[in-house]
This record gives structure tokens, sequence and C-alpha cells, in this order.
């Protein structure tokens, strides 16, 4: 085409655009520390009001948008916590998540315990000044202590005999791939699948190289269902990540020449997996209409329960390695969103940080949609989104009939 008609000019004008690029990189990526970025809730994935700062204008929104009709707020399943290492021994921490408010602590063995946040007695924060005793949790307000392995209450100091049904509910809770993880069910039902192990973290074949945290003001199901969302990709996604995640210049003319081509296909696995489901996404890059095949990417994404996904890359010759995404429901339309990226040691930590920092401003796109859209359970769907109600269907089965229901809307998204 053009670009063999201009000749050797156009040729130069793309190396120096690839040279400026890598330099770029090498400044924004080229420290060995892992990379590591947080999004407050309303610094990104709102647009701008003039005379209104980011947080005031992201309220406005809040306030003016309208839920729609989303299902139950908190899916059956495992969440993640924190990671392991915020919890040292002899440590506790309180943690607000699925509406509830949690005790985690560790003992001085290593093993980590959560529970109810708030003791029987007199309603006081175990976390909140309570201290670690042998397996237990004391209470910082009458010194009950409350045992880890099943919440009974082992010690009154003040008291002749601790009444047997003298005990804090406790949390099935485990911890896998540098995570703790809870396991939720509004009918109390113990947990019904485990968490996978991914065996190259656990034999640290690939090491930890950063970590992303967004603040997401959207139901659960919205985030893990772009998944099956095809159509969204080339749309939404196809802008060359230098125009950025401000959807209101992603589109410039200024990156035109640089393309992102995907190609997806999703599916739920059978029995005994039923709980997890499973997308293949190829991803190509075009320069000036040429694709740069360093830059193809293979990326395997395994959903498992409501809350997790384990996407694993795969490059011809940068490598493999595996970012790690949890979706925890604070609120009903509050999801904390966190990415962490493992790859192979040998593998220079720019080229994991660069795949992160990508992979972050295409999720901040997504985010801006989330932020502001409605949940509609009937939307108008044409035959090429049929993966779009597969996905409900199969996303159904962690909802049951006691699942917790959102309150009434009123006018505004404040819970």
């Amino acid at each position: 085409g053009w670009y063999g008609a201009a000749g050797p000019g156009c040729g130069l004008l793309l190396s120096f655009i690839l040279l400026l690029l890598l330099l770029f990189l090498v400044l924004l990526l080229g420290s060995s520390r892992p990379l590591a970025l947080r999004r407050g809730r309303g610094q990104v994935g709102y647009v701008p009001t003039p005379g209104l700062s980011p947080r005031q204008a992201a309220d406005r929104a809040r306030r003016a948008r309208r839920a729609g009709a989303p299902p139950p707020p908190y899916p059956n399943g495992w969440y993640r916590l924190m990671d392991s290492e915020q919890l040292p021994r002899g440590a506790t921490l309180n943690i607000a998540l699925l509406g509830e408010q949690l005790a985690a602590f560790r003992t001085l063995d290593g093993q980590a315990y959560v529970v109810d946040a708030y003791c029987p007695h007199l309603g006081a924060n175990l976390a909140a000044g309570g201290r670690v005793v042998g397996s237990c949790i004391e209470c910082p307000f009458h010194g009950w202590q409350f045992r880890g392995e099943d919440g009974k209450c082992i010690s009154i100091p003040y008291a002749d005999k601790v009444p047997d049904f003298a005990r804090v509910r406790t949390w099935p809770s485990c911890e896998v791939n540098g995570m703790l993880l809870v396991w939720y069910h509004c009918e109390g039902v113990g947990p019904t699948w485990a968490v996978p192990e991914q065996r190259e973290i656990t034999s640290k074949e690939w090491v930890f190289r950063g970590q992303t945290e967004h603040l997401v003001d959207a139901h659960i199901q919205e985030i893990p269902e772009n998944g099956a969302d095809m159509a969204h990709l080339a749309f939404l996604h196809g802008p060359a990540i230098l125009g950025g995640s401000d959807l209101r210049y992603t589109r410039s003319k200024l990156w035109n020449f640089m393309k992102h081509v995907w190609k997806a296909e999703w599916q739920p696995e059978p029995e005994p997996n039923e709980h997890c489901s499973r997308m293949l996404l190829q991803h190509t890059l075009t320069v000036f209409g040429l694709r740069i095949s360093l830059m193809d990417l293979t990326v395997s994404a395994r959903q498992v329960g409501p809350g997790l996904v384990f996407l694993i890359f795969e490059h011809a010759f940068l490598g493999h390695g595996i970012i790690l995404q949890t979706v925890t429901p604070l609120e009903p339309l509050l999801q904390s969103v966190v990415h962490k990226i493992y790859y192979q040691k040998n593998i220079p930590a720019i080229i994991p940080k660069f795949i992160l920092k990508a992979e972050c401003i295409q999720f901040e796109r997504d985010v801006t949609i989330w932020n502001n859209k409605l949940y509609l359970p009937k939307p108008l769907l044409v035959r090429e989104d049929s993966s779009i109600q597969k996905h409900r269907r199969w996303y159904a089965q962690f909802y049951s009939e006691k699942s917790t229901r959102l309150p009434v809307q009123k006018e505004s998204l404040d819970w």
C-alpha cells in the first residue's frame, strides 16, 4: 500500500517513533522496583466538569446516575481480603467488605483467621486494639478471648464460667498465591470449590513485578461480563494505548497510525469446574497498517468464581507470566479491583511492568464505562452479542434465592 510507495522516508519515521516509544518506556518503567499504582475513588473513570474538582465531579455523577435493576450485590464465592504480607504474625486488622466488618488476625505460628469484627458481649471492635493470644483474638474492652478456628469464647477474665453459646462468627478463609481470601455465602453454606494454586508463583519461578488497584463504582457482575462482550474490544480497546484512558481523546487522529487488533473467544467450563469460564484472547499491534510481530500476545484468561481471574500471558520470546485480577465488593456498587503481575525472573522487569501499565490504561477505559452506565436486566442485543447472554446465565449460579437484594433506589447511588 501507501507505506511501500512512500519508500525509506516512512520507514525512517516509523523507526523514530518506535525509538521514542522505547525511550519513554525505559524512563517510565526502568526501575527494578515493582510497579505500584493505586487509583482512589473518583481519580479516574469520570469526565471532568468545569469548575469542579475531580472528586466533586465524580460525586455529582454518582448522585445523578441511575443504577437500573442490577442482580443481588454479593455473589457467593471466594474474595480477596488482602495480601498475606499485610497481616504479619501477631497482628490484627479490621476490614470492611461485602457489607460486613471483619477482623483478621494471624497467630504467632503463622495461621490466619477471619471473624466478625464486633464482640457479641458489648459490641467492641475486636481489631481496634484487640490482641492475639495463642490461637485467639482478645477483645480490647473486657478481655474476652475468641478462638479463631471456630469462634468459641474460651476465656472471660472476670467470670467463673464461659457460656457455651458465647462465640463470634467465623469466616472460612484460605491463603493461596500470596493472598488471604474469605468465602462468602448468603445462606452460610461452606466452600463448594477451592481457589487454585498457581504453581509458578508458589515455586517462585515467576516473581512479583507490580500491582494496580482501582475502586470501581459498579455492580460486580459488570466487570467479568466484559470478557464475553467481544464487540467492545475493537471499539473501546482498539485505539492505541498512547491515547491514554480518557475516552474523549482515545480516538484522537494523533495516534491513528497505531491500532490494537483483538480476537477473543469465551466459553464456560464443564463439570466439575462449572464455576469457571475461559476466554482466549489474541492481540496484535499495527503501526501504519503494518503488523508489529514483537507485540503479538496470547492471553488465556480463566475466571474462577465471581471475583477471581487468572490471566496467563504467552509471548514468542518475551516469556510467560500471569496477572491475577481480584474483584471484591466493598459496598453494593463499589468494587476494589486489584491486578498483580508475576513474570519469569529471567525476563527484564521492564517487560512485565510495561504489560501491567498497558493493561491498566485499557482497564481504565472500561472503568469510565462502568462508573457511568445503567444496568439493563434485559438489554437490546443482536445476534453477535449472544455470548453476553450466555455469560449472564453462567454467572447466575453465584446467586441464591436468599441473596440480599439492593434497596429500592431513590435519587442517587449513595448507599
